[in-house]
């Protein structure tokens, strides 16, 4: 085999990153307002600091919360391009780096030895780029004329403890070693987004690199803001029903909480649907939309339901009566 080149090759003729990042955390939260994304100011510091300083971001949360939406919406608004990396458990090199295209190696190899090629001359043409398939880490380090990329490492928690292991040099100095071809270091690292959603927890070693931030779930305020970006054609009074209900399920003890997004999905079904006000009827009939687990749904519908719902409606009320 050809001995590694041990040099770092950025790739020729990189454009220089000429996008204009937010200059502080207000340009930070109306960057995220323009992408139609509600965040309290804490996230936006977290964010503000990792762009400014050029280190990933860690943000953990329950799911739906809206981790994997901020690598989105920074994409969109700074006009990057998003490379996502969704992690699952035995995620290896292969799908997450590179590997070799051995269907044209082969090709490539029979043509050669046809041609009466060196070993060398086949060694030095079968390891070249053109048989390499890059996966999403190696693509983010190659140059983009839009500017540095946003890389999405998605629900890190679900990978194997070794591919953190791997992560490290990549989080480290922007580079991975291929040994048959060298290093390939970007000139321009990507913008990282890292999420976990806490099923198993992330070394210190990969945190350390990082800028972490916990995502919550929003206050009722906040949600209510949410629902008017994500949901404009909700009636004002239903959305505080239907955030005030939510709210409600949240103290109870379930298999799944429901998130945001769930939130923002049953909006849209009960609008789809006509339903103006929560009633028991609307919520047993939509549950499915806003919990994913039977047992669970099962211990809300009926009379539970008609309960948090005559709660959430008394509330609302006592809050509306001038004092």
């Amino acid at each position: 085999m050809t001995p590694p080149r041990p040099a770092a090759r950025p790739a020729p003729g990189a454009a220089r990153d000429t996008a204009v990042l937010p200059g502080s955390v207000d340009d930070t939260l109306a960057l995220l307002k323009r992408g139609n994304y509600v965040a309290e100011r804490s996230l936006a510091t977290a964010l503000y600091l990792s762009l400014s300083l050029g280190r990933p971001l860690f943000l953990e949360g329950e799911a739906g919360v809206g981790k994997t939406e901020i690598a989105k919406v920074l994409a969109q608004t700074l006009g990057r391009s998003l490379i996502r990396l969704q992690c699952y458990e035995g995620l290896d090199v292969a799908s997450a780096v590179y590997e070799w295209d051995y269907a044209r190696q082969m090709v490539e190899i029979r043509l050669a030895e046809a041609g009466n090629a060196s070993r060398e001359t086949i060694e030095e043409s079968i390891f070249s780029e053109r048989f390499l398939i890059k996966r999403p880490l190696l693509r983010a380090l190659e140059p983009d004329m839009a500017g540095a990329p946003v890389l999405l490492i998605d629900e890190l928690d679900r990978a194997d403890e070794p591919f953190e292991a791997f992560l490290l040099e990549i989080l480290s100095d922007f580079q991975v070693t291929i040994p048959e071809i060298g290093v390939v270091k970007a000139e321009q690292p990507p913008i990282v987004v890292i999420t976990s959603n806490r099923t198993r927890e992330i070394h210190d070693a990969l945190k350390r690199r990082c800028f972490y931030h916990w995502v919550d779930y929003p206050s009722a305020g906040r949600e209510l803001e949410i629902l008017a970006v994500k949901a404009p054609g909700a009636p004002e009074a239903l959305s505080r029903e239907i955030v005030g209900f939510v709210h409600k399920l949240r103290d109870m003890e379930l298999f799944k909480l429901p998130g945001v997004a769930e939130t923002i999905d049953w909006t849209n079904a009960l609008m789809q649907l006509d339903v103006l006000s929560l009633d028991p009827r609307a919520i047993d009939d939509t549950l499915g939309v806003l919990l994913k687990y039977q047992d669970d749904i099962a211990k809300v519908q009926g009379s539970e339901a008609s309960r948090l719902l005559v709660q959430v409606k008394a509330e609302l009320a006592a809050a509306g009566r001038p004092r």
